[in-house]
């Protein structure tokens, strides 16, 4: 059974690496092509006003992480966030990535806030704090890209957390039955993570760009954790 998929993608990728990682979509598309052949992707770039006319255009939707913050006063944040909330009282499957995370709960009640430990970037690890049934059991942890500096500080009513960092206690979560957040990138190779912190270095003290890179050493779990992501929601779509 075909799952059909919408891409809301909420940024481009730095003009300076266009060159070498051309767009987030070949980087969705390069991931998914590993993992999952029965997909049907569609990609909307909401940051440029591009949205589904219907929720029903696609099965579910998933984000891309996105340069700008939850709390940014911009029309398209604005819309994307009314966007969400409708997926939620429609009961259709979502599941945000990183910035898409935090919109989850920003958009549910939550808060969303910058980090007091500066910014998050290289490979961290999660602890599963719940197990769920779509989610290999061979995992006790798992390590993922991040590159965030905003993180939620209060979930939403009624979320459970899957998976806590030491960095982000709130790295996985759930809400409802349909609604999957999570902070870390499955979609970025090391090589990407690696020049977007070069671009980055204005903002990001080389103290933490070099513990950024050291973390590159560990095993990542990107295909493992999307692998998790397409059961949940053909489990959702089974339904």
């Amino acid at each position: 059974m075909t799952l059909k998929l919408g891409i809301l993608i909420c940024d481009h990728v730095n003009k300076l690496l266009q060159g070498e990682f051309e767009s987030y979509p070949k980087m969705f598309d390069d991931l998914f092509s590993s993992v999952e052949d029965n997909l049907d992707v569609k990609y909307y770039f909401v940051i440029d006003d591009q949205f589904p006319k219907n929720i029903n255009e696609c099965d579910a939707y998933m984000t891309s992480g996105s340069q700008f913050g939850a709390n940014d006063d911009l029309p398209w944040i604005k819309k994307l966030i009314e966007f969400i909330q409708t997926l939620y009282h429609a009961d259709k499957p979502f599941i945000g990535i990183c910035f898409g995370h935090q919109l989850i709960a920003k958009a549910l009640g939550g808060k969303v806030e910058k980090s007091t430990k500066s910014w998050g970037v290289g490979v961290h690890t999660s602890k599963i704090i719940s197990q769920k049934n779509w989610m290999n059991k061979d995992f006790q942890e798992f390590n993922l890209i991040v590159s965030h500096q905003d993180q939620i500080s209060q979930l939403p009513t009624g979320a459970e957390v899957l998976a806590s960092s030491e960095f982000c206690p709130y790295s996985m979560i759930q809400v409802g039955n349909h609604f999957i957040g999570l902070q870390g990138h499955p979609e970025f190779t090391l090589k990407y993570s690696e020049s977007l912190m070069e671009v980055r270095k204005d903002r990001i003290s080389s103290a933490v760009i070099s513990k950024g890179q050291k973390s590159f050493l560990q095993p990542l779990h990107s295909k493992d954790v999307m692998q998790w992501l397409f059961d949940f929601l053909n489990y959702r779509k089974s339904l």
